[in-house]
């Protein structure tokens, strides 16, 4: 009797334990649960030929480890990461570019892309609402400025309280609405086509 009651005690333990877990220092996790094509089509006429290269977005928000927090209780709750987030959005938004049709390449590109990521947060109170912002910079080969604009992307999750998946999710989301963002923007578009 003794043991089921310790046993007992533990699992009570264990799960208010589990049920508060820290998420500090998590890694970035691609896990989207839209795929691109829901956003809509994206008209290929003209850029599809057109060698895109990334040079790598940087990093300039204030607290680049702080990715979102949760506010359904005071103190707010913060989740941050260890992993580069830089790194982790030009990664998924190259990936995400190739997939759609554009022609993306390593070096010798026609139109370079960089940018300054200005936000990759999420905000839970009773769903989580996540938003990635990029100031983007198109050039050509010879560095002249083809087009510079903010392109975002939001998304919105439902899921369990503070939960590194459903954050993960709406990251995600977030990133591949970014992409589709650039893509359709006619001032993006119209720079690969100006080299």
């Amino acid at each position: 009797m003794f043991k089921r009651i310790v046993f007992a005690a533990l699992l009570v333990t264990s799960g208010s334990a589990m049920a508060s877990k820290d998420l500090s220092n998590i890694p970035l996790v691609w896990s989207p649960t839209q795929s691109f094509a829901e956003f809509g089509a994206v008209d290929l006429n003209g850029i599809g030929k057109v060698k895109v290269q990334f040079n790598g977005f940087t990093d300039v928000r204030k607290n680049p480890a702080l990715i979102a927090e949760n506010h359904e209780k005071e103190p707010a709750r913060q989740v941050t990461t260890k992993d580069n987030v830089a790194a982790y959005v030009t990664d998924h938004v190259k990936d995400t570019f190739s997939k759609a049709g554009i022609n993306v390449v390593d070096s010798g590109g026609d139109v370079i892309v960089s940018g300054e990521i200005r936000d990759f947060f999420v905000n839970e109170t009773d769903q989580y609402v996540g938003n990635v912002t990029v100031y983007v910079t198109m050039t050509n080969q010879a560095g002249k400025v083809l087009w510079q604009g903010v392109a975002g992307g939001g998304a919105n999750n439902f899921g369990r309280s503070y939960k590194a998946d459903n954050y993960y999710e709406t990251l995600s989301n977030a990133v591949l609405k970014l992409s589709n963002s650039m893509l359709n923007s006619q001032g993006f578009r119209s720079a690969m086509l100006a080299p």
